[in-house]
């Protein structure tokens, strides 16, 4: 009999991890509070950025993200009433800014994303899905050799790691890649290797429906508690209770509320993103730009361009600011002369970060049928594949493929200081 898998999440980390799981013979059913692609996984930058595996707490992050916060254009933004809450993410995210900590990260990160991108290869050969990415590259843009400088260790750590990096050291070389931008611009770095999906939400909804073709079941419920059973888990929704023989949480900055009900106290927080998706004829964008002193990128979304970024830390209640998407576009004009900027459509959306940037990923360590796929910050769509598949792996007993130490759930300590 196929085990019953509950996959707890719809957006683009439980979709796809539901059709992998429905793919090796589990009965999988995916329960999501609203729906499809409905958070994060539709407004994203849509970037499959295998490149990244420098994590944000690294040597340096702090001093920028002081100079962004005082500066009231910047793209760090942190409400002074939510500040106390965040005292101790804080802690353990300056903790994880040392130089030994964030290498080890970095070798977890690069580990994660090779495994990553021979899955995501994988599943575009399955099922015949190149014709939604984008394999043009990524261009860093500096506004200076000082910034550009600057950024050299970041760029030797990427390329120790296999990421292939092409420096850029005028105006000229740079507008080669992507004309039309502000001649202030005479630096940067081409990362050729990165890939974006044409549009992240068409991307979910369409694994979607291969999972629905495939036998797979969505449903729309507001999971509230894990409940550990013998042989089993137990899921309290508002509508009733469902038993699974395993239960799968990618429920994305939600997801450690659900940790909670099982015992385990993951420090997740929502860093707030906001864009503006503007429509075809913008602006002719040849490939994914990002703004490094700025904080902010420009991504083809379709036929359109969507400008966004930053961070807010703020949780999840407090109202979207959509001030911080104005102010995004607001610096595209001027970085983008071309740039029309009527027509937006604007957008807020909750990433799930962990203090050292690496994911959550692995079985619950009080519940080991509850397997944990959060955590992914800013490279959920990124990791899609890669987490999807070890799920797969360890709900069907194999190996993953690569050591889960780094990624454990239980790997935060008690926060002290």
């Amino acid at each position: 009999m196929a085990e019953r898998i509950v996959v707890v999440g719809a957006g683009i980390v439980g979709v796809t991890a539901a059709l992998e799981l429905r793919r090796r013979g589990a009965e999988v059913t995916v329960i999501d509070r609203t729906g499809v692609a409905a958070e994060a996984s539709r407004g994203n930058a849509g970037a499959f950025a295998l490149t990244d595996v420098v994590p944000l707490a690294s040597p340096g992050t702090v001093a920028a993200a002081v100079r962004w916060l005082i500066d009231p254009r910047g793209p760090l933004a942190i409400p002074p009433a939510y500040a106390p809450r965040l005292v101790p993410w804080l802690w353990r995210f300056w903790r994880a800014t040392a130089a030994s900590r964030a290498d080890a990260a970095s070798a977890a990160q690069a580990a994660l994303m090779a495994r990553s991108s021979a899955a995501l290869e994988e599943l575009v050969a399955r099922h015949a899905l190149d014709h939604f990415l984008r394999r043009a590259g990524q261009l860093e843009l500096h506004d200076s050799a000082r910034s550009f400088a600057q950024g050299t260790g970041a760029r030797d750590r990427a390329a120790a790691h296999g990421v292939r990096v092409v420096p850029l050291t005028s105006a000229g070389a740079i507008a080669e890649i992507q004309p039309g931008l502000a001649p202030q611009f005479t630096h940067g770095a081409y990362y050729p290797d990165w890939i974006n999906v044409t549009d992240p939400a068409r991307w979910t909804e369409h694994l979607a429906q291969l999972f629905l073709a495939a036998g797979g079941r969505i449903e729309r419920a507001a999971v509230e508690a894990l409940e550990p059973q013998a042989g089993g888990v137990r899921l309290r929704t508002a509508s009733g209770v469902r038993d699974a023989d395993r239960v799968v949480v990618a429920a994305g900055a939600w997801s450690h509320h659900l940790a909670r009900t099982v015992g385990d106290r993951v420090p997740l927080e929502t860093e707030r993103g906001y864009n503006t998706t503007l429509p075809a004829g913008a602006f002719d964008l040849r490939l994914h730009l990002t703004f490094a002193d700025h904080g902010f990128v420009a991504s083809r979304i379709g036929d359109g361009v969507r400008i966004g970024g930053g961070v807010e830390l703020a949780g999840l209640a407090r109202p979207p600011d959509m001030r911080r998407a104005r102010l995004f576009l607001d610096k595209a004009r001027g970085f983008l002369p071309g740039l029309d900027a009527s027509g937006g459509t604007e957008w807020m959306g909750f990433r799930p970060s962990t203090p050292d940037t690496l994911p959550v990923i692995g079985p619950s360590p009080r519940a080991p049928r509850i397997l944990y796929a959060f955590g992914h910050g800013h490279l959920g769509l990124t990791q899609s594949a890669g987490t999807a598949a070890i799920m797969a792996d360890l709900a069907t007993g194999r190996a993953p493929g690569l050591d889960l130490a780094p990624y454990r759930p239980g790997r935060f300590a008690p926060a002290r200081g």
